[in-house]
């Protein structure tokens, strides 16, 4: 590995080295800028020389993008693109032109916020208050790993507003991570005007008190940079944070300190009187000829790792057994921790007990991670530690894992990551916890994103199965279970239905009973009340078919419609919003099949009160009964 900021200090050659690439670091900014008529120039300037020092001396080159122990670079304001694409290409990463000429051009792998589409960027931000999250998670997987790689997150200073940031510097502080640095590029501007004017932060005392390191600098300065990041590198304990005074716009005097430049490009006359200001030549014509053409779409890069863990044999529940589908999650986690170990980790936010991550705590207590109630950083810590080689599960309430960190799931997703969120708790099944409880839409916030699994299992035997399944595959998985006990279910020979010769598999129905008059597709807690439905049907002289459908987002088109078959009526089942749950998924499959079938779904209708679960499902007319006679009902609407 190579040896980073070793030197006492710059030298006067290295230092006008870093002048002269900082000049024209900022010329390409403002040519990318005005070609591309959009774009972030003022906090690029004041961030590039930051930038400038970080590159020259860390442990990071074109050549070691795909080495475990080089250092990493995140960069937490990423509309500040501009300064880091400059940086990475006057240092070889890439063609600086390609990156001048196609910057924010669709099909261009140049976007208008950092992407790792571009060699060279380590991962995607735009969404402010993140990055010191996942950059944490980086560097905590570098501390597991034994690995003195340092993690560095370069961040603005209006973002420094959001709650995020002080949730990961508590867990930064918490685990001793001496190998993660934070620079914040201090100018003291944000869009609307001064930060201490918007909201005002005080850097220095709330880093101090979070227990950081603090260290201030001129942010223009090279030798104090070096001299910062140098400290750094002999730390011995604790995270610290370099605040960088800066100037908006540094470089152009018309520019500076001008809040104006934080999200607008120059137009063609101040480009010109910038680039002479700078010593530097115009040259937009020779860009724009080079922009037109640029026609091609550059390939999508997933960037995931491929997965090589391991899938347990977990042992069944048998027949008769009640338990609940958490604590099935729990010890399936515990034999996959022990069929990988060592490489499996586990965030919690203060549900231990909850949400049965209480038994990996006491097996495996280096591999399990308390963040408190800090909801939105764990999904980022979790996500970004997810691609350092390690199986990552974070365990929640389903409003929590679901609802409340949606937009760091989504940046999770975008940016390729292997997190398996377990989130319990889900549907009225919470019972007596209530309406701000009730996790009634994971299956629609889970399907608007675009990579992420679904598995909704219905007992505990699948729950198990699905979770050992979760540990072999690649790729982000959502599991949601229900709070309440339950019975295992069984087959028509009184065996355990999920128990041995039952194999999950990701998309596959399950056709739980055979029927002629009409199907059932049901979903999660609701399963083994549609099995009583189904019951009460045949006594009624209605035959019911029966399906299982544990991966609603995954659902498999023709399978579903050999189950329909000429079946007249299709109904859905489920503890979840009927708005934008199982229902409509299959509604929207059978109206694209272009069946004439009637569709009746039941499913949540409204914000529930708190009690038992059966007795919450009767209120929100989802009971078997209820369900049952609204099953009869139907059928005698139709014919």
């Amino acid at each position: 590995m190579k040896k980073t900021f070793q030197s006492e200090s710059m030298t006067s050659v290295e230092i006008r080295e870093l002048e002269e690439r900082g000049r024209l670091c900022r010329g390409d900014i403002l040519t990318m800028t005005t070609l591309a008529a959009s774009g972030h120039p003022g906090g690029s300037m004041s961030s590039i020389d930051i930038l400038n020092v970080i590159y020259k001396d860390a442990n990071i080159s074109p050549e070691k993008m795909k080495d475990d122990d080089r250092d990493k670079v995140i960069v937490s304001n990423g509309h500040i693109s501009p300064a880091l694409y400059s940086i990475l290409g006057r240092n070889g990463f890439f063609d600086i032109d390609e990156c001048i000429a196609g910057f924010r051009k669709a099909g261009t792998r140049f976007e208008g916020h950092v992407d790792i589409k571009v060699p060279g960027v380590e991962w995607i931000t735009g969404n402010l208050g993140q990055g010191l999250s996942s950059a944490a998670g980086v560097a905590l997987g570098q501390k597991l790993s034994k690995n003195s790689a340092h993690a560095f997150v370069v961040m603005g200073d209006g973002e420094q507003q959001k709650g995020q940031i002080s949730e990961a510097r508590r867990f930064a502080a918490k685990y001793g991570l001496d190998k993660l640095t934070a620079i914040i590029d201090y100018n003291e501007l944000q869009i609307s005007g001064s930060v201490h004017q918007v909201m005002d932060v005080d850097l220095k005392a709330e880093y101090s008190a979070a227990g950081w390191e603090v260290i201030e600098i001129d942010g223009h300065d090279h030798g104090e940079i070096y001299a910062a990041l140098r400290r750094r590198m002999k730390a011995s304990s604790g995270p610290a944070v370099i605040i960088a005074s800066t100037v908006m716009g540094k470089g152009v005097s018309f520019m500076e300190n001008d809040e104006k430049w934080h999200g607008q490009a120059l137009d063609e006359k101040n480009y010109d009187a910038a680039m002479e200001e700078l010593g530097l030549e115009n040259r937009l014509g020779y860009f724009r000829d080079m922009r037109k053409n640029i026609n091609g779409i550059f390939p999508s890069k997933k960037n995931m790792s491929p997965a090589a863990f391991n899938s347990p044999a977990i042992p069944q529940y048998d027949a008769g057994v009640k338990t609940d589908n958490r604590s099935a999650f729990g010890n399936a986690l515990t034999y996959v921790a022990r069929e990988n170990k060592g490489r499996v980790v586990v965030f919690d936010c203060d549900l231990s007990g909850s949400v049965k991550t209480d038994g990996f705590a006491s097996e495996f207590p280096a591999m399990f991670f308390q963040s408190g109630i800090q909801e939105h950083s764990t999904a980022s810590i979790a996500g970004a530690i997810s691609k350092t080689g390690y199986l990552t599960y974070w365990a929640d309430f389903g409003v929590f894992a679901a609802d409340e960190v949606f937009n760091q799931l989504r940046l999770n997703e975008i940016n390729g990551t292997n997190l398996k969120v377990a989130a319990t708790h889900c549907g009225l099944n919470v019972g007596e916890d209530g309406k701000t409880h009730h996790a009634i839409n994971y299956v629609g916030l889970i399907g608007s994103l675009f990579d992420f699994k679904l598995i909704v299992p219905a007992d505990p035997n699948q729950t198990a199965k699905a979770v050992a399944f979760t540990a072999s595959d690649r790729g982000n998985t959502f599991i949601a279970m229900g709070r309440a006990k339950i019975n295992v279910m069984e087959d028509c020979g009184g065996k355990a239905l999920f128990g041995d010769g039952y194999a999950f598999e990701y998309g596959r129905i399950d056709l739980l009973n055979k029927g002629e008059d009409l199907v059932i597709f049901a979903m999660g807690a609701m399963v083994p009340y549609a099995v009583e439905v189904v019951k009460s049907l045949k006594a009624r002289g209605i035959d019911a078919a029966l399906a299982n459908v544990s991966c609603p987002l995954a659902i498999d088109k023709e399978e579903l419609i050999s189950i329909i078959g000429d079946k007249k009526t299709v109904v859905t089942y489920e503890d979840h919003n009927v708005n934008n749950g199982l229902g409509s998924v299959i509604s929207n499959i059978v109206a694209e099949a272009g069946l004439a079938k009637q569709i009746v779904k039941f499913g949540v209708k409204g914000y529930a009160r708190s009690g038992n679960a059966d007795e919450v499902y009767r209120l929100a007319g989802l009971s078997a009964d209820i369900v049952t006679d609204g099953v009869e009902k139907a059928l005698k609407e139709n014919g």
